[in-house]
């Protein structure tokens, strides 16, 4: 397998490709291949971009279809086709079922991106400087972004100040802890030291923080609690959107309407580069280029978003997700839990972690990604210490492969426990 030319050239930023170390070649469906012609079953869906499958061959079609039309590439954020075919269909079948109205926005293609924009107008809003953050959160690369993400790793990387955030610890963080109380004892009280924030950023499940799942009652106290100050309430959904969690949006199961929604990933439909941010229409205090982008109206990832909508709809994802959601719980429960008491699961939907923390070894769960990757099966971690094996699959992954996947971290756990 040659991959000197990555080695040689490539920046050592690079990440992914030091646990995955082989050359892919092919992407179908819940699977890669590589050059050596080997099969690979897909737990990572590209960190959460490729929710419908690799080479979804229904939104494929719609790719080919459109290139071979000569269909305008790039327009900036000039009227095109598919760009009205997307507003309306996901204002038609996605927004008003739900009983949401929301101005959307296409920043640059990415999550950061989604998350930049939301920041600049809740402060332009609110004509406040400072944000409320959770801490276990991660919300993207780039400053503003990063200013509100919590690792170290990632932090460290900015190089000047990352400033106008206050941290709140996550509720997982401190059972005893009110943490609505505390965000208003922290606004409320003249000596908190603490400036008024123009908003609150939270992801309903923290993914990179290791497959947190807020509680739903804690969804709607925070709701309350920024409806009282004049907060607006954010809701990262860039990863764990697009019916990861069993429903299109995460926030959903708490009965909750955000203020704004990012959103990106699999919004995109087929691993194309889109990114949205969503916001009430009175919030739309923009002015004409006041925030933009060369790649902010992806005309190809249109198409392909349109395909994804409409495919999530004809199969109802949703309730697949639900379903199969039920089969990985059930069998972490029985086949992987059993193997040490020490283990912990947690997530939704179809997001799930297994927890390693209390296994008193260094690095014990990449040493089960690195073994499951030599069984076959490409999935990545997360969480503090990166100590959970994240299982994120395609929602549309057969049952077989599911299995067979879910059979490799079972068999991958119990090599590694036995060699402790």
């Amino acid at each position: 397998m040659d991959t000197q030319v990555f080695e040689q050239y490539e920046s050592e930023v690079r990440s992914y490709c030091r646990h995955f170390p082989t050359v892919f070649t092919k992407a179908k469906g819940a699977n890669f291949y590589d050059e050596d012609g080997r099969k690979y079953i897909d737990f990572f869906c590209g960190a959460g971009a490729v929710n419908y499958g690799h080479n979804n061959p229904e939104i494929k079609q719609k790719l080919i279809e459109y290139l071979e039309s000569d269909g305008v590439m790039h327009a900036l954020d000039m009227y095109t086709v598919p760009k009205r075919e997307f507003i309306e269909i996901f204002e038609e079948k996605v927004l008003k079922p739900r009983g949401l109205n929301y101005k959307i926005q296409f920043p640059g293609p990415t999550g950061t991106n989604a998350n930049e924009a939301a920041l600049k107008l809740a402060r332009k809003v609110k004509g406040r400087r400072n944000v409320f953050a959770l801490m276990g959160a991660f919300h993207g690369m780039t400053l503003g972004s990063l200013a509100l993400t919590t690792d170290k790793a990632s932090r460290r990387g900015a190089g000047v100040p990352l400033e106008n955030v206050t941290f709140i610890p996550a509720p997982y963080m401190f059972p005893e802890l009110d943490t609505v109380r505390y965000m208003q004892r922290l606004i409320s009280d003249d000596h908190s030291g603490v400036e008024k924030p123009a908003a609150l950023f939270i992801e309903t499940i923290q993914a990179e923080g290791g497959i947190r799942v807020f509680d739903e009652q804690w969804l709607r106290d925070v709701r309350a609690f920024c409806d009282k100050n004049d907060i607006l309430l954010v809701v990262d959904d860039v990863q764990v959107g697009c019916c990861r969690s069993g429903t299109f949006f995460s926030f959903e199961r708490a009965g909750i309407v955000p203020d704004m929604v990012t959103m990106s990933k699999s919004i995109g439909g087929y691993g194309l580069p889109l990114a949205i941010t969503l916001f009430k229409p009175e919030l739309d205090v923009w002015s004409p280029g006041e925030h933009n982008g060369t790649f902010r109206g992806n005309q190809l990832a249109f198409v392909a978003a349109k395909g994804g909508i409409e495919y999530m709809l004809s199969h109802q994802v949703e309730e697949q997700v639900k379903e199969k959601g039920e089969w990985i719980r059930s069998f972490i429960e029985s086949e992987i839990l059993p193997l040490d008491p020490r283990l912990e699961m947690r997530g939704l939907g179809m997001i799930w972690g297994i927890e390693f923390e209390n296994i008193p070894v260094k690095g014990f769960a990449d040493r089960v990604i690195e073994r499951c990757f030599a069984g076959g099966l490409i999935i990545e971690g997360a969480g503090r210490k990166n100590s959970v094996v994240k299982l994120m699959p395609p929602l549309v992954i057969s049952r077989e492969d599911l299995m067979e996947g879910l059979a490799v971290i079972r068999d991958s756990v119990k090599a590694e426990l036995a060699a402790l």
